[in-house]
């Protein structure tokens, strides 16, 4: 074999393994890009080209009881891989809990107050929104029988008037509102929650109760409203937050962003609430 001829073997070699490594190098790099591709479209990884699917778990105040149960059907007809746990309550139990280490996704609360209990210490939650506002309004008896007519009448001797308790927005709010009015009021109970002060009145066991016009518009033909003007002193914001230590990030951040569209503001709307 001649000198030319061995020169020309050894081209052809080094080309042939020069291009199976090419060719190596090009599997690797699809291989590796398919592999991140799958475990960004994984179920509840955050990513957000995934669609919202899995459990979500929402601790959310008591008087969004009945627009955040619209709200959590429909957010898993529109997403068939998701399911929404909605666990409603006091707000201040509520974030205690979460605080405690209760396993959630998302906490919508009442009150700026109870949910700077759960961001206070600032690896609890992300920074939370506004998402709507209530306001106050006296729950009666089903065509006032006790002529409520403003929030000095509930100061009237005689009338059983209930309260929730001063921890809780429903109540906090109740007690700004009498301040406002330079009014002093001894209920006949504290309620843990708005929905069980309401429940008082539809049972007949008080005359009243300060309570938020979603929960009197809820009860529907069971109690009559009674609005007062203290109550513009005592609006309450409403804020929502995913929490750090959720299960499920991508799609409780889908939750959050559907109850802030206009779909989700509009049923809150229909509810009773007040945009931010």
């Amino acid at each position: 074999m001649t000198p030319s001829m061995r020169r020309t073997r050894r081209t052809h070699r080094t080309l042939r393994v020069a291009g199976a490594g090419a060719a190596a190098l090009l599997a690797l790099t699809a291989c590796s890009s398919s592999g991140s591709g799958s475990h960004s479209g994984s179920a509840g990884s955050g990513s957000s080209s995934s669609k919202p699917s899995g459990d979500v778990t929402v601790f959310a105040a008591a008087s969004l009881k009945e627009s955040f149960t619209t709200l959590g059907k429909e957010f898993e007809k529109q997403h068939p891989g998701a399911k929404v746990t909605l666990s409603f309550g006091g707000s201040d139990s509520l974030a205690a809990g979460i605080t405690g280490g209760a396993p959630a996704d998302v906490f919508a609360s009442a009150s700026p107050k109870t949910m700077k209990i759960v961001t206070d210490g600032g690896d609890n939650a992300t920074a939370p929104v506004t998402f709507v506002r209530n306001q106050l309004e006296i729950a009666t008896l089903p065509g006032n029988p006790d002529h409520v007519a403003s929030l000095k009448d509930l100061t009237r001797s005689g009338l059983k008037v209930v309260l929730c308790d001063r921890t809780v927005p429903c109540g906090a709010a109740a007690q700004k509102a009498l301040a406002a009015g330079g009014l002093k009021l001894t209920p006949v109970s504290y309620e843990q929650d708005v929905k069980a002060a309401l429940n008082k009145v539809v049972l007949k066991e008080a005359d009243a109760a300060v309570v938020y016009r979603t929960d009197v518009k809820a009860a529907g033909g069971k109690v009559q409203g009674v609005d007062f003007p203290e109550s513009a002193e005592a609006v309450n914001d409403y804020p929502i937050t995913l929490l750090k230590n959720s299960n499920n990030p991508g799609a409780a951040k889908a939750f959050i962003a559907f109850v802030r569209s206009d779909e989700g503001q509009k049923v809150l709307s229909e509810a009773g609430f007040r945009r931010p």
